[in-house]
């Protein structure tokens, strides 16, 4: 019933679990300096107490701030003009009092955050305690009451003493809740930061002019000699004229000198005004300094980027030119670098950086899940290995005609296309040869990874890209934990090889041996599947056995020779067969007589020391078999 009577019940009325979720969002939005939301234990407040967060109660503080710029305009006027402070802005300064007066007893029920625990008070002692013990509530009190109104009251008499006009300054204590609110501005997202700044640095400045201007005609006004003031000595009897007259004089002295013009039309006459004068000049500086100041950090943080971006290029085409890079390397260069600072605001890694782990990797997960799940390689994976394999992926962009992989590189990583295409090139005889068209959710470059060769195809884009990269290391660590999805992708892998046109299966030269080494019996294609247009099987084969129980994957290679290590040394014979390094010795020696013709019993290094442990030796090592 009271609700519907009056609406100012209804900021005291228990809030709904709609109404948290409101008050959660505004204070997350509106007051991001404390970094905290309610908890569930403490979303319910008690009966007649308003949460600091609530809309209502904001729109309310709003409404102050607007009588505020009336208090901080009308203190010094009326301090300089009390035929105003009299007269019809009595009423004003009443009615605006009684709003004030209206917000210092809503206060004794506004909770409050505690700082150390981060969760609302509710207990209406505390909050009374709390207001009542800090510099605010004095002070609110005291800029509130009308003693002009009081002393009416007592004395019967209208009392125009100066006392009145500076008690009247205490108004100006209302001037905090201007600053409370361009703070809470700056910080919140929905409002330019630019504009906020510069709104306050104009509200400072108007109001140090309209204060100085008041101010120093109140000193004219209260001289014992009216003609030998600032003021006086260029309008005759200026008591008496316009209060408006006055003020425009005053406004318009306090322009100048704070712009340092200084026509010379008006000056100080009198030793009391040199002195304000000289404290006011003082003072212009220190504001002028501040003003340039900000409006300089505004300025530069707004082009930083731009003239960061302007100094990369700049020195891209100084190296390109002092080093005689190629016009198309050079364009790609520059490309890339442009689209950098393009794509900054997407990729946010500063910001990203500076999350904690667990919630990087929520991001990599909704962002990059759906596409690794649809690439081929993982179709049928455990979930496991598709979180752990996105949790660290981060995207990348490629501007067009860019290559993302080069054509016989050292294979480390491989990519997923998410969004964009690329084309897979060839360098053959001098000429560029297209082999096919890559686009989103395929993937490229993993060839080379898995069969760890050099990379047998490049890989350009064809228009701007964005692209996931997995790494050699990490694939091969996620693999190692659960062997079954090893060979799922092994599985997936050859059966996307079975797909792949001659042309492509032509350009890797190791490719039939590696097969062998892994244990696959390739099928010769048929008359038909050769002669079709169509990119058909070429390629049939049948996973019987995935060598190396500790990882689904082969992953040392070395290089078997057939005689002792002196003949290397004097024949200077270099020949050599590349096989991936078996499980045992036993098997080493059946893969020798395989690929050399002759089953050893001896193994050697090059420096002549006999291998008895495969675990010991390492990539690229030269094994002498005799």
């Amino acid at each position: 019933m009271l609700e519907a009577r009056s609406p100012l019940p209804l900021l005291f009325r228990r809030p709904s679990s709609g109404d948290i979720k409101n008050l959660v969002s505004v204070s997350s939005s509106l007051l991001p300096a404390f970094g905290t939301v309610v908890d569930d234990g403490h979303s319910k407040l008690k009966r007649f107490v308003i949460a600091p967060f609530d809309y209502r109660y904001r729109w309310w503080q709003t409404f102050l701030v607007v009588l505020v710029v009336y208090s901080a305009w009308a203190s010094p006027f009326e301090l300089a003009f009390r035929k105003a402070a009299t007269g019809s802005l009595l009423i004003v300064d009443l009615a605006v009092d009684f709003f004030f007066a209206a917000d210092i007893i809503l206060t004794f029920f506004v909770a409050y955050l505690d700082k150390s625990t981060y969760l609302l008070v509710d207990d209406h002692k505390k909050i009374a305690l709390r207001y009542v013990t800090r510099l605010w509530f004095p002070m609110d009190v005291a800029s509130t009451l009308p003693f002009q109104l009081i002393y009416r009251l007592f004395t019967g008499e209208m009392h125009e003493g100066q006392v009145f006009g500076f008690l009247n300054l205490l108004r100006l204590w209302r001037l905090r809740r201007v600053s409370e609110l361009f703070k809470r501005m700056e910080k919140d997202i929905r409002f330019s930061y630019f504009v906020t700044r510069l709104s306050k640095l104009i509200c400072v400045t108007l109001f140090a002019v309209h204060s100085a201007g008041c101010f120093n005609f109140y000193l004219a006004y209260h001289y014992k000699v009216p003609e030998e003031t600032w003021i006086g000595s260029q309008v005759h009897d200026f008591k008496h004229r316009s209060i408006w007259l006055g003020y425009t004089y005053s406004i318009y002295w306090s322009i100048v000198t704070l712009t340092t013009v200084g026509y010379g039309d008006l000056h100080a006459v009198n030793a009391r005004e040199k002195i304000f004068n000289i404290f006011y000049m003082l003072f212009n500086i220190a504001l002028t300094a501040y003003i340039i100041g900000n409006m300089t950090n505004l300025i530069v943080h707004s082009a930083v980027r731009t003239l960061y971006m302007r100094n990369a290029i700049n020195e891209i085409l100084r190296y390109a030119s002092k080093n005689r890079i190629p016009e198309g390397l050079k364009e790609q260069m520059l490309a890339h670098m442009q689209l950098k600072f393009k794509t900054a605001e997407l990729q946010q890694e500063e910001v990203l950086e500076d999350l904690p782990k667990a919630i990087r990797s929520s991001i990599a997960q909704h962002l990059f899940r759906r596409t690794v799940e649809k690439a081929y390689l993982f179709q049928g994976v455990s979930e496991d290995l598709i979180t752990q394999l996105v949790s660290e992926m981060k995207a990348e962009y490629f501007p067009p005609k860019v290559e993302i992989i080069l054509q016989n590189e050292i294979p480390t990583d491989f990519y997923i296309l998410v969004s964009g295409a690329v084309d897979v090139l060839i360098y053959k005889n001098g000429t560029e040869q297209f082999l096919s068209k890559l686009g989103p959710a395929d993937v490229a470059g993993e060839i080379g990874v898995i069969f760890n060769i050099p990379q047998p195809f490049t890989v350009r884009t064809k228009r701007l890209s964005q692209v996931i990269r997995i790494s050699h290391n990490h694939l091969k660590q996620v693999m190692q934990t659960d062997h079954e999805d090893g060979k799922k992708i092994i599985s997936n892998f050859m059966e996307h090889m079975k797909g792949l046109r001659k042309e492509m299966l032509d350009e890797m030269p190791f490719f039939t041996e590696l097969l062998s080494d892994l244990n696959l019996e390739p099928i010769e294609p048929n008359e038909e599947s050769q002669n079709s247009e169509a990119p058909n099987s070429h390629i049939d084969t049948n996973i019987k056995d995935i060598p190396g129980s500790s990882s689904p994957l082969p992953s040392i290679r070395v290089i078997i020779h057939g005689h002792h290590p002196n003949r290397n040394t004097a024949e200077g014979d270099t020949s050599g067969k590349l096989i991936y390094l078996p499980d045992s010795i036993e098997d080493l020696f059946k893969l020798a007589e395989k690929k050399i013709g002759e089953r050893g019993s001896t193994i050697l290094m090059a420096d002549g020391s006999q291998v008895e442990d495969l675990n010991a030796l390492r990539e690229n090592d030269h094994l002498y078999i005799f």
